[in-house]
C-alpha cells in the first residue's frame, strides 16, 4: 500500500473521526477514489455496506439500495477525499514505472495518448504499443497496424480485454507480447445457468418441476440505472424464493452495479 504524507495521514484521521469509520475503511475509500482519478470510485467496504460505486456529481450506488443515509455518507466522504487528493500531497511520491505509480507503464514508452482503467485493470495506449496492468502485473503488446480506438473489459466477470480498431473488435491476447507475461483470464461463472443436477419431482403428479427461468441481462451499452435496479430487485425475489443462493445473488448484483 502506498505510504501517506503527514497531510494524508491527517486527512484520513479527520475523516475517520468525522464519519465514525475505521482508519482502514477510510483508506480503502481513499485508494478507490484515487484509482478513479478523483471523479469516481468502485469499492467493497464492509463498513459501508459492501460493494458499491460513486461518481462525482452523479449517482452513488450501495448494496443496500434504499439506504439513503448510507448513500449520503459515501457521497460526502468520497467528495472530501477527492478534494483532498486535488489540493494536498496525500501520498508519498513513488518512482515512475512502478505498479503503484500513476505512471505505471515502462518509462521508455513515454506519454500515452490514451489511458484508462476499470476495476483492477489499467491500460495505456502508445504509438504501436499497448500496456496493460492487471493486479500489478504489466504486459506490453505490439499493436501491429491496428489504430486502437478504445479498450474495454469483457462483461461477465473475467479479465478478458478487447479493443476496437479499424478492423473491428480484437482480443488483446491475440497481439504479440513485447514484455511481461500473458494475462490469463480468470474463470468465468454465470449463476444464471442452472446447476446440472436432476430436477426435483412433483409429489402430486410425478412430473418434473421446471428449472428456474434464465435472467436476460442487458448489455452494458443499453443498460440504464432503472433497468439495473429492476433486475436487482428480481434477483432478490429469486433469492428469497430459494431459486438462487445468497452467493449467486451477491455475485450477479456486483456485476450489475459495475455496469453503471
Amino acid at each position: 500500500m502506498q505510504n501517506l504524507t503527514p497531510d494524508g495521514q491527517q486527512l484520513v484521521n479527520n475523516l475517520s473521526s468525522k464519519y465514525n469509520l475505521s482508519f482502514d475503511a477510510v483508506m480503502h475509500m481513499l485508494i478507490a477514489v484515487n484509482n478513479g482519478s478523483g471523479s469516481m470510485a468502485q469499492f467493497n467496504c464492509p463498513e459501508l455496506g459492501g460493494s458499491g460505486q460513486w461518481m462525482r456529481g452523479g449517482m452513488t450506488m450501495v448494496s443496500d439500495l434504499f439506504n439513503y443515509s448510507l448513500k449520503m455518507t459515501v457521497d460526502n466522504l468520497c467528495n472530501e477525499l477527492a478534494n483532498g487528493l486535488a489540493n494536498l500531497q496525500i501520498f508519498v511520491p513513488i518512482p515512475k514505472g512502478t505498479p503503484d505509480s500513476s505512471q505505471w507503464w515502462p518509462g521508455e514508452l513515454g506519454n500515452p495518448f490514451s489511458s484508462g482503467g476499470q476495476n483492477n485493470i489499467r491500460y495505456a495506449v502508445f504509438p504501436n504499443r499497448l500496456a496493460v496492468e492487471i493486479n500489478g502485473q504489466v504486459t506490453v503488446y505490439d499493436t501491429l497496424d491496428n489504430n486502437i480506438g478504445g479498450v474495454s473489459q469483457q462483461q461477465g466477470g473475467d479479465s478478458s480485454l478487447t479493443f476496437s480498431s479499424q478492423y473491428g473488435t480484437i482480443a488483446v491476447n491475440s497481439l504479440p507480447i513485447i514484455s511481461g507475461e500473458e494475462l490469463v483470464p480468470a474463470p468465468q461463472a454465470n449463476f444464471a445457468e442452472p446447476t446440472q443436477h436432476s430436477a426435483p419431482k412433483n409429489t402430486n403428479n410425478d412430473s418434473e418441476i421446471p428449472a428456474p427461468k434464465k435472467i436476460n441481462i442487458p448489455s452494458a451499452s443499453t443498460s440504464s440505472v432503472d433497468e439495473i435496479i429492476q433486475l436487482i430487485e428480481k434477483l432478490a425475489k429469486l433469492r428469497d424464493a430459494g431459486a438462487i443462493t445468497e452467493g449467486e445473488y451477491d455475485a450477479k448484483k456486483t456485476e450489475l452495479l459495475n455496469r453503471i
